[in-house]
């Protein structure tokens, strides 16, 4: 890994984001200038975006790592990365993708709910005759957004855009159950899981998730467990353990800050804390991902 930084890089929405939505379809020929230092630094280091981003592989293979998890994407494959994961690109292998984003304000609001609902989402392979259908749609964006001087311009680059989005979204849903299909106790972790996503850093009980819910603890317990496998306590200590991973492995900010950001004023508790999950101390894990 190369120098760190004071927190984590969070790349505003490129220049080359037209009011908030971009796509663009790249070749082995285009994506050889990443190879040199200057150009792929910004997209090898590890970083957020301001905006939600989606890959889909044409050709070749893509290479990327998100969240300490690395991601090959093959052909007729999507994959989203959403806002808040840390993500970096590794390499590109005689590859042709289209790359998109899209700001939350041109997202469609029943998309950006969507979206929430498949994070963290893992690359997605797709038959050929669907892949087919969305390289058309994806044709038109690219199409769409050489054509400035259109009058509606923004609104029908967004517009397409919004439908490409739609067409991925709508496969990462045929692997899950429709939202009428969903037990009860499905339903409610679902809704757990929307809640800690929200307040990890500042709610670090199980009753805390409860009392929003309007359920007791036990019953929110039973959700979780029976449709996870893993009691409340755990998915609340694995997502601020996840954060505090981000911010030791891609940031110089001290272990007793990366405490306070996470709303522990007890340093030496969070440290504990990190060592029951892990297996390792906070500085043992810090030193380990050192290059």
């Amino acid at each position: 890994m190369s120098k760190r930084l004071s927190s984590i890089p969070v790349n505003p929405v490129i220049a080359e984001l037209d009011e908030g939505v971009f796509i663009r379809k790249m070749l082995s020929k285009d994506l050889h200038l990443y190879e040199q230092p200057e150009a792929f630094n910004s997209i090898k280091q590890s970083h957020r975006d301001e905006y939600h981003l989606f890959f889909l592989q044409e050709k070749g293979t893509t290479t990327i790592e998100i969240d300490f998890h690395k991601h090959t994407i093959k052909p007729s494959s999507v994959i989203f990365i959403h806002q808040n994961q840390v993500h970096r690109t590794l390499s590109f292998k005689n590859a042709v993708v289209s790359i998109g984003a899209i700001s939350n304000e041109n997202l469609n609001p029943e998309y950006l709910r969507l979206l929430e609902d498949i994070s963290p989402a893992k690359p997605l392979s797709l038959n050929q005759e669907v892949f087919s259908i969305i390289l058309e749609a994806v044709s038109l964006c690219i199409k769409l957004s050489e054509r400035k001087n259109e009058r509606l311009y923004h609104s029908l680059l967004a517009g397409s855009c919004n439908t490409l989005i739609g067409l991925m979204i709508s496969q990462y849903l045929v692997q899950s159950k429709p939202i009428e299909k969903l037990s009860r106790f499905e339903i409610v972790t679902k809704a757990f899981k929307e809640l800690l996503e929200r307040n990890f850093v500042t709610a670090k009980r199980p009753t805390e998730y409860a009392q929003q819910l309007n359920i007791s603890s036990p019953y929110l317990n039973e959700c979780v467990k029976n449709t996870t496998g893993h009691s409340v306590s755990h998915h609340i200590q694995q997502r601020i353990i996840l954060e505090a991973k981000r911010l030791l492995y891609h940031s110089d900010i001290s272990v007793k800050e990366i405490a306070t950001q996470l709303g522990y004023d007890d340093y030496p508790y969070f440290c504990r804390l990190f060592s029951k999950v892990t297996g390792m101390s906070v500085l043992t894990f810090r030193n380990k991902n050192l290059d």
